[in-house]
């Protein structure tokens, strides 16, 4: 996120507003681009005939689909790009499939990516019609939007249930009931409109493979961490291995909240309820959980929920000092409530931080690695390690450190019928939302 110290206008809705003539232009720019901006060497698909035939009924206007991926990377948007404009497109001329141009589809997005990425790139995740929606509050104008395109859009929707990155290949998030809900929101709205397509929710499983085991590229990147975390007695050099470099990632993690721990013991007079000799796992939630306190009494949040539903009302919380929608016009501010108000948004971003902390450790248990102590899973732990801390130092994070080319595996799940479900929504809406909701939870984790 960017450093803000001014007081900024109200968040405007970014409207999306699918423009063609975008499309065909980033369309071949994709595979050049994908290679800049990310290690992903290869994009494999599974199952996608599943995927055309649901196309080709959308088109044909018997159903209406959403699909439901995993997110475990923010290089996620690249593989489904190439998933619909590319890889879908082939299986169905395979399978002599016929639709019309362009597979593409609408998509739900963190309004904050604009704030970080550029606002250029809100203004193309508009032409390709995305819809922006506030992850902390009841974004109605942005839940209107989606729930309009997917009753009535041109394209299919797509949306992580997840609600988020967590880092990881083989941990899913707690799913967010949203995805559940839209899917009875349209049923609804086509019933309504007496209309007789289907509504299904499509669950897409997306998951990282490193072409090699570069475990010297993780050393390297261990030896710079235990550098910022003032490790001085370092390891006598050895061949690295998943035996050889697990102690000292270990010991890198038990380091960092160690310093942590003394940070917010000290200086926000925290009292934690562990010790160092207390297991890792055991110390980390303690941490994280005070480091949210510590916002939380500051915006006056109660801490409801898991650590993720806490960490969106406390960036909801932020936004709302920040982004002032009670100030018409900020610069018709006279310059003490200006400079008031500046403080204001100065002092929320700087309390966020916390929360950004604990956003990039929340996916992290202390045992991921111990399980199973492959390649990926020491990938995947030791870059969130690292994020946290350059976190900590004041650093970007968008650009994590390269341990190799990656391969993406695409698997296209079973059709979950909403329409089917409908009689009981009727009934129980939330049992309804929470057992499909379920179910989409199981079919994600079934592909893993």
């Amino acid at each position: 996120m960017p450093n803000i110290e001014q007081v900024q206008p109200p968040l405007e809705f970014i409207a999306p507003k699918f423009n063609l003539s975008v499309f065909k232009v980033v369309t071949p720019l994709l595979p050049g681009w994908r290679k800049f901006q990310t290690p992903i060497a290869n994009i494999q698909g599974e199952n996608l005939e599943t995927l055309a035939q649901l196309y080709q009924q959308f088109q044909q206007g018997k159903i209406r689909f959403l699909i439901a991926f995993r997110h475990p990377s923010t290089h996620d948007p690249f593989a489904i790009a190439e998933l619909l404009w590319h890889l879908v497109p082939q299986a169905a001329k395979q399978q002599n499939i016929s639709f019309n141009a362009p597979i593409h589809s609408h998509f739900i997005y963190d309004r904050g990516i604009p704030l970080w990425a550029g606002s250029q790139v809100g203004w193309l995740f508009s032409q390709l019609g995305g819809i922006p929606i506030h992850r902390g509050k009841l974004d109605r104008q942005g839940l209107k939007t989606a729930r309009e395109l997917f009753a009535n859009g041109e394209f299919p929707i797509a949306a992580s249930p997840e609600g988020g990155t967590n880092g990881h290949n083989e941990i899913i998030s707690p799913l967010e009931p949203g995805i559940a809900l839209m899917g009875f929101w349209c049923v609804e709205d086509l019933l309504k409109a007496n209309r007789n397509e289907q509504v299904w929710i499509l669950p897409l499983g997306i998951k990282y493979h490193y072409l090699q085991d570069n475990w010297s590229a993780v050393a390297e990147l261990l030896t710079e961490m235990e550098a910022d975390c003032g490790i001085t007695d370092l390891t006598p050099p050895s061949p690295p291995t998943a035996a050889t470099l697990y102690p000292r990632l270990i010991r890198v993690g038990n380091r960092l909240l160690s310093l942590m721990e003394n940070f917010y013991q000290r200086f926000y007079h925290q009292d934690l309820p562990t010790s160092e000799n207390d297991e890792l796992p055991t110390r980390l939630k303690a941490i994280l959980d005070v480091a949210l306190n510590v916002a939380e009494k500051y915006f006056d949040v109660q801490p409801k929920g898991g650590l993720i539903d806490r960490c969106r009302r406390l960036e909801q919380a932020g936004w709302d000092c920040i982004y002032r929608e009670d100030i018409p016009d900020v610069e018709s501010l006279c310059p003490i409530e200006r400079s008031l108000a500046d403080r204001i948004a100065e002092e929320a971003n700087l309390r966020m931080w916390h929360m950004r902390l604990v956003e990039s450790f929340v996916a992290v248990t202390g045992r991921y690695v111990k399980e199973n102590p492959s390649f990926e899973r020491f990938a995947e732990t030791t870059l969130l390690v690292w994020a946290t801390m350059n976190r900590i130092k004041g650093q970007k994070i968008n650009k994590r450190p390269n341990l190799g080319k990656q391969k993406v595996q695409m698997t296209v799940g079973e059709p979950i019928s909403v329409s089917e479900r409908w009689d009981v929504y009727q009934t129980s809406r939330r049992g309804a939302v929470a057992n499909l909701t379920a179910d989409l939870q199981t079919a994600l984790e079934r592909m893993i």
